[in-house]
């Protein structure tokens, strides 16, 4: 996961771009991540034989808002969805798969009723995912992202419904 994220195509959309493998490690492994399933895709082959690491994805399942009185009933029912692909593999659709089968999951075994994503307004290949998965643009915020680059970015959240799954004319 390292190799990938630490390319500079990659980590600039990223909300945290360690310097050194050892602090990517720490972080992933930080008690607060902890509550996030990652999911690792592998190619079966490598020009070595072996399995390669081409992506990574997050699944945050997390409580939703809700009024005081039926706050319980809102508890672990919606999910925060993220995801890395090694540019090395993209365009080939590995991460419309992969990402459709979380979605799967999601609102299959986890049960969950909706799940949502949000990407910097600029990344493309992220908020065209979004839509090739039926998900729903919700916000175009302006300038509310500050990027480490100093610059106020524009973002973009994108939400989806268990009961809009699987999208019309799309194989889940």
């Amino acid at each position: 996961m390292w190799e990938y994220r630490r390319l500079p195509e990659v980590h600039r959309w990223l909300g945290s771009a360690p310097s050194t493998r050892d602090e990517f490690r720490e972080r992933l492994l930080a008690p607060e991540r902890l509550d996030a399933l990652f999911v690792i895709g592998l190619l079966p082959e490598s020009d070595r034989g072996a399995p390669t690491i081409i992506g990574d994805v997050m699944v945050r399942v997390e409580d939703a808002w809700a009024q005081e009185e039926v706050v319980d009933d809102a508890k672990a029912v919606q999910a925060e969805l993220g995801w890395v692909l090694d540019p090395a593999h993209t365009g080939r659709g590995y991460a419309t798969e992969a990402m459709r089968a979380v979605i799967g999951v999601c609102f299959g075994e986890l049960g969950l009723r909706r799940v949502h994503a949000g990407c910097f307004a600029d990344n493309d290949a992220s908020w065209r995912l979004m839509e090739r998965l039926g998900m729903r643009r919700e916000e175009f915020s302006r300038r509310t992202a500050l990027h480490r680059s100093g610059v106020w970015l524009d973002g973009m959240n994108y939400g989806l419904l268990a009961d809009e799954w699987p999208p019309q004319g799309t194989a889940p």
